[in-house]
């Protein structure tokens, strides 16, 4: 937790928000936006464009560089959970600016590090080495640190509007992540692969100046009151809702469910998006239709997000989870048929809806469930079990393409799980938003 008795930077600093005729939160949410979309290039898909190019650049086969993603993306994994507790207590002003910062130097260092090999020694392992420390740092510090910390933030500044609110940051979200590799490619085209990763990192750099002046950790750090009441009348303040430790929910049958379903999104969606040119190869569909894909996705994921955003701020999550879950199942089953427009069809229907629905239940589960106090260190390690599933899909396609020939086992897996984490969702309670108690030994939420 933020120690307030001892602030990193004063709260009011360089200008006093209380002053201001519009409640703060607004802006909060521009730059939790800003924060999740410049996490981009630590994203799958924002990677993902520069893999035949670093294949080409460092030598390395297909393999070799999932073997590189895969390690770099579980080492960051172990440092995610501690990088919760760092939020909760150094909040979320600082962790943005400086895990922005940090990705910013990293693209940089990715950007030379071809050109580094020579001192190592200029061979395989010098540039699997390299490569998987570059790995490393985007992972942790653009989809670990940024995101997780952009994601929080926002939370804590609305209750009542909180799925809406974090419904419309998926919007723009959404389509930011859809445009991203479209736009990156055409980076790469006209400037080649270490010009697009100078320009960047100097976007990384600029955001973490502007998170550090802009950003505040809470509206109680700041004397105002959540939902922006105007704090006249006492009664208006509403009453802290219990929160749990990390330990606490641990115990709890919800805390997994939510956790592993995640994780099967980050496993199966990274995959696919990290080899998504072979993938539609395979399927004789073209780069640009790989590339494409990713707007009628968004198109889709967006109107969810939206849509489900608004409804789930009055109801139980447990609905939404089982949706999500199916849609997932369904979208897998037309990637198993992407070969045809049918199978193209329900990709994107069930990956999109799947994708909304996601977001729903990544920004409201956990704080609606386990309250507020500890949000960093649970979150934390959800994003670190989030992110080594996240390492691992990529290289089980390409070690089932290696063995197999083809994509199919590896998908095979992933439906199977998919239907277990499915059926154990339908037993599984869900917290309502009115009912902030916690029972930790049970694990439902009364």
């Amino acid at each position: 937790m933020i120690d307030k008795s001892k602030p990193v930077l004063s709260p009011h600093w360089p200008f006093d928000i209380r002053r201001l005729p519009f409640y703060y939160g607004w802006v909060i949410l521009l730059l939790s936006t800003a924060g999740i979309i410049f996490s981009i290039p630590g994203q799958t898909m924002g990677m993902a464009v520069f893999t035949d190019h670093f294949i080409e650049a460092f030598g390395l086969s297909r393999t070799e560089l999932s073997l590189a993603y895969l390690i770099g993306t579980v080492a960051s994994s172990l440092f995610l959970t501690r990088a919760g507790r760092w939020y909760d207590r150094l909040g979320g002003r600082i962790m943005m600016a400086l895990a922005s910062a940090l990705l910013g130097l990293t693209l940089v260092y990715i950007a030379v590090a071809d050109s580094l090999t020579a001192r190592f020694g200029d061979g395989a392992l010098s540039s699997f080495m390299l490569i998987t420390l570059g790995y490393f740092g985007v992972r942790f510090f653009g989809q670990g640190v940024l995101t997780s910390a952009s994601r929080n933030i926002l939370l804590v500044w609305f209750e009542k509007r909180r799925g809406l609110v974090s419904s419309t940051r998926g919007t723009f979200v959404s389509f930011g992540f859809a445009i991203a590799p479209l736009v990156l490619a055409w980076m790469i085209g006209y400037g080649g692969w270490q010009k697009a990763l100078w320009a960047l990192a100097f976007c990384c750099l600029i955001f973490a100046i502007v998170a550090l002046l802009l950003l505040r950790d809470s509206p109680e750090s700041c004397g105002v009151l959540i939902d922006g009441h105007n704090g006249k009348d006492p009664a208006q303040k509403t009453t802290p809702r219990n929160s749990a430790t990390l330990n606490e929910a641990k115990k709890t049958p919800v805390f997994w469910l939510t956790t592993l379903s995640l994780s099967i999104h980050s496993l199966f969606a990274t995959a696919v998006t990290f080899h998504i040119v072979s993938i539609f190869a395979e399927a004789g569909r073209s780069q640009t239709e790989a590339f494409a894909y990713f707007l009628p996705v968004a198109v889709v994921s967006t109107t969810t997000n939206l849509l489900c955003g608004w409804l789930a701020d009055s109801r139980s999550l447990k609905l939404f989870m089982v949706a999500m879950l199916a849609s997932f199942l369904a979208g897998a089953v037309g990637l198993l048929y992407l070969a045809h427009d049918w199978g193209y069809v329900l990709l994107v229907a069930g990956f999109g809806i799947g994708g909304g629905l996601w977001s729903v239940t990544s920004n409201l589960a956990f704080i609606r469930n386990f309250g507020p106090l500890h949000l960093g260190e649970i979150t934390g390690l959800c994003t670190s079990i989030m992110v080594f599933a996240s390492a691992i899909g990529p290289a089980l396609f390409s070690l089932g393409l290696d063995l197999s020939g083809s994509y199919a086992a590896p998908q095979w897996l992933c439906i199977a799980l998919l239907i277990g984490l499915l059926l154990f969702s339908t037993v599984v309670h869900q917290a309502k938003p009115e009912t902030p108690s916690i029972t930790a030994d049970s694990g439902t939420v009364d």
